[in-house]
């Protein structure tokens, strides 16, 4: 039986306008790719403290952390990726929806699920980073010693190793970590993506059609 049938989402009397104009913020989501140890987590950690310490009501969702709860149950093949992206894609989709500024730092590493969350969330609310770093600078990093588990075999599925990625085919913004300082890389995404956040943009525009 197809229970489907028997849902019936309400709408808030609150709507998304007043939302906005309470949070004092565009919300969108800043979607971050690369592979493991591209620097990631590192710039949306320092993205998410930069935004916060300016006004801003920001939050940053991370993939080990998501992987601890909300997708617990989820392994690493290509089908339990592409449900974990899901999964997100429909939580950050609830908290833009709140007035929230959403980072999410995600390998992500096929196309069609960047392209998921993009029609799910809505691609005037979203922006994709390509955090582009080379494998073997990725490896000789190592943070987390998951290459290492990966070439031994110990590890399945891994990204760059034994499963493929496949770079973002236009980002909004491209950092290059394995050349680049974290700050000159922080100092792009914040030239790209604070400006985009500001409700004073919007105001300007109205003003000028009306002039």
């Amino acid at each position: 039986m197809n229970n489907k049938k028997h849902i019936y989402p309400f709408h808030s009397q609150v709507c998304y306008e007043q939302r906005k104009s309470s949070m004092q913020q565009e919300p969108r989501l800043v979607w971050l790719t690369g592979l493991s140890g591209s620097g990631k987590s590192t710039l949306a950690l320092r993205l998410e403290h930069y935004l916060f310490h300016q006004g801003y009501k920001v939050y940053l969702l991370d993939g080990d952390n998501i992987r601890s709860g909300l997708s617990k149950d989820l392994g690493f093949s290509e089908k339990d990726r592409k449900e974990n992206v899901r999964r997100v894609a429909e939580a950050a989709k609830l908290m833009l929806d709140a007035g929230l500024v959403v980072l999410c730092a995600f390998i992500s590493p096929y196309e069609a699920e960047r392209q998921l969350v993009k029609e799910v969330i809505g691609k005037d609310r979203f922006t994709q980073v390509y955090v582009n770093c080379s494998l073997a600078e990725c490896e000789k990093r190592d943070t987390k010693g998951l290459y290492a588990k990966a070439r031994r075999g110990e590890i399945d599925h891994f990204t760059g190793i034994s499963s493929p990625y496949e770079p973002p085919l236009a980002p909004d913004v491209e950092v290059a970590t394995d050349t680049e300082s974290i700050e000159e890389s922080l100092g792009k995404l914040i030239a790209a993506i604070e400006p985009q956040l500001s409700l004073q943009n919007e105001a300007s525009a109205v003003a000028n059609i009306v002039s």
